[in-house]
């Protein structure tokens, strides 16, 4: 099993409407991935939202991946998600940034796509429907591949078009495409992905238990998929949660007590009105309740036993984790957590990594990089490559190049 983290630009509170403040609560997310980078972390997501105060104000994760990669050495990057509707923007543009990203990564990119998470989200592009993104959805995931595999790309669509043939660039770094991975969040979608051959993003605000008909459908579909969307299968289920790990035991359930954690959760329930909202239903701006209201601590042990959180010291915490591998997943992913200072959550990373993810993940590669490297070839192969098949992954030497820069 895998890990990463999930970074969102939350900026809760009157930060939000403070310029200075949102900066340092932006830069500050970005330190988080470039000191996972050092700690076995093998993944940091980054999530694409628009114009949903507080909950997130990262609306280009682009951007900032380009400034992680750039300090990182090993972590893989990924979008969580890219949505993928041609009137948000035109599809040509999905490519040619994901392409990109794949180039300054050197294959550390992760593509995860998605439909858009709420009503207020998508109304911003003039959306105002949000169950006409599925066709989108299906039109254009598939497109994009063929965009990065030919030469000669055209397309005539029911919700976009390229008329002409035309060489969408940059190709895809190395050999293959990102691994391609698709928001999930009812048995039908976990189906659909197991049955595309691409991985499953999957948040968790339920028992964990509940969850294994979720991920025993993806399972059952990507034992025999219908048709690989890509190159090759990425046979993945990550899901997310919330982790407290720290070496002090009781500082740790002293942040799960307090009312701090559950106000995300609020703002979750508010923006995300296509998926079902948490247990407590509680939604901005009314007040989130902390357990310690409750009831005693007995209360925080049944819902570290639900597996709705981790939370305690690296021992305690390693017994946890081991409900996500009884169910399934493949690769768990923490968001940040209120209620935590920036120096808790460093803490956090370095304690959980070089503690807990050992006796978890053996494997140095990731999954996905396996996954990529077994590719046996362009699913599109183009019908006008300008460059012999013999010589496609040929790295041409530099005394051939500088004539031409000179």
């Amino acid at each position: 099993m895998e890990f990463g983290i999930f970074l969102n630009g939350f900026v809760p509170g009157p930060a939000a409407h403070d310029r200075p403040s949102e900066h340092l609560a932006l830069m500050r997310e970005l330190d988080l991935a470039i000191k996972a980078d050092k700690h076995n972390w093998k993944y940091a997501w980054f999530g694409e939202h628009h114009s949903l105060t507080e909950y997130s104000h990262m609306s280009a994760p682009e951007v900032l991946m380009g400034y992680v990669a750039g300090k990182t050495e090993r972590i893989h990057l990924g979008t969580g998600i890219n949505s993928l509707s041609p009137r948000k923007e035109h599809p040509v543009r999905y490519a040619e940034r994901a392409a990109m990203l794949d180039h300054i990564t050197e294959g550390r990119f992760e593509w995860g796509t998605g439909r858009g998470a709420g009503s207020h989200e998508v109304a911003s592009f003039n959306i105002m429907d949000t169950s006409s993104t599925k066709a989108e959805w299906d039109e254009v995931a598939p497109e994009i591949v063929r965009m990065w595999e030919q030469y000669d790309y055209s397309f005539q669509g029911e919700h976009f078009t390229v008329p002409t043939p035309h060489n969408i660039l940059p190709k895809p770094y190395g050999h293959s495409h990102p691994p391609i991975w698709m928001a999930c969040g009812n048995p039908p979608s976990f189906a659909k992905a197991g049955s595309l051959g691409i991985g499953a993003i999957a948040f968790n605000f339920e028992p964990i238990f509940e969850l294994k008909g979720r991920i025993d459908a993806y399972k059952e579909a990507a034992a025999n998929p219908v048709e690989v969307l890509g190159d090759y299968q990425n046979n993945n289920v990550m899901m997310t949660n919330t982790v407290i790990c720290l070496n002090d035991r009781k500082r740790a359930r002293e942040i799960a007590m307090n009312a701090g954690l559950g106000y995300l959760v609020t703002l979750v329930n508010l923006y995300h009105d296509t998926m079902p909202k948490s247990l407590d239903a509680i939604t901005w701006p009314q007040p989130p309740i902390a357990l310690g209201q409750l009831g005693g601590e007995e209360i925080l042990d049944e819902v570290i036993k639900a597996g709705m959180m981790l939370c305690g010291t690296p021992e305690e915490v390693c017994e946890q984790v081991a409900a996500y591998q009884t169910v399934g997943c493949d690769q768990v992913v923490f968001g940040l957590t209120g209620g935590m200072t920036f120096e808790e959550h460093l803490e956090m990373l370095e304690v959980f990594g070089d503690q807990v993810i050992p006796e978890f993940d053996k494997n140095p590669e990731h999954s996905t990089a396996v996954y990529r490297r077994n590719a046996q070839g362009p699913k599109y192969p183009s019908h006008n490559n300008p460059v012999p098949a013999d010589l496609r992954h040929t790295v041409i030497p530099e005394s051939a190049i500088l004539p031409l820069q000179q």
